[in-house]
Formats: C-alpha cells, sequence, structure tokens
C-alpha cells in the first residue's frame, strides 16, 4: 500500500546580497508561496511542483510514501515527516512533507 504525501512550502527565502554578487540577472524563478499545498500521490511529482524542488525532495516523498520515515534516527518530532529545501542557493524554499493517512 502507498501513501499520499501532504507537500507545504512553509519558508521562502531570497539572498539578494548573494544575488548581486554571483547571480546572473533572470527573467523567472520561483513561483511558490508560503502556504502552498501539493499533494503527492502515492510518492508520484506534483504536476505543478517545480522539477529542481522535486529533485530535492522525491527519494523522502517516495519513502514516506512507501509507509517509511524516521529519517536521520529522529530528526523530526513526527516521524512521518521531514522538512526538505530546494536547492537554490539563492531563494532557498523549506517544504514540510507529511504522509496522509487515507
Amino acid at each position: 500500500m502507498k501513501f499520499d504525501v501532504k507537500i507545504t512550502v512553509i519558508r521562502k527565502a531570497c539572498y539578494k546580497d548573494l544575488m548581486a554578487v554571483y547571480e546572473n540577472p533572470i527573467s523567472h524563478a520561483c513561483d511558490v508561496n508560503e502556504g502552498d499545498v501539493f499533494i503527492s500521490h502515492k510518492g508520484e511529482k506534483p504536476e505543478t511542483l517545480c522539477d529542481s524542488a522535486w529533485g530535492s525532495m522525491m527519494e523522502f516523498v517516495e519513502e514516506l510514501a512507501l509507509g517509511g520515515g524516521n529519517f536521520y534516527d529522529g530528526w523530526m518530532k513526527n516521524p512521518k515527516s521531514a522538512m526538505i529545501s530546494c536547492n537554490d542557493g539563492f531563494r532557498p524554499v523549506s517544504f514540510l512533507l507529511e504522509t496522509i493517512d487515507n
């Protein structure tokens, strides 16, 4: 049996000082907002979730969907969850992943 996983945007940061020094200007970046929720059905990527963010979290989502958890021997208060950030060093987004008991 596979579970669904709720993916909630908890925090979105922006490091303008780093962007000014290191980043070439881009016309489009991240579209998510704090509070946005995505649902991974049975470990699959939600259609509207950024590919880069998915790459950072997919192994954790897949493990939670399989009923696993307790990452790093008690890292999270809720063992059926994980806090994962996308890999954008200029605009990191923190996502809370939680197993949905169906």
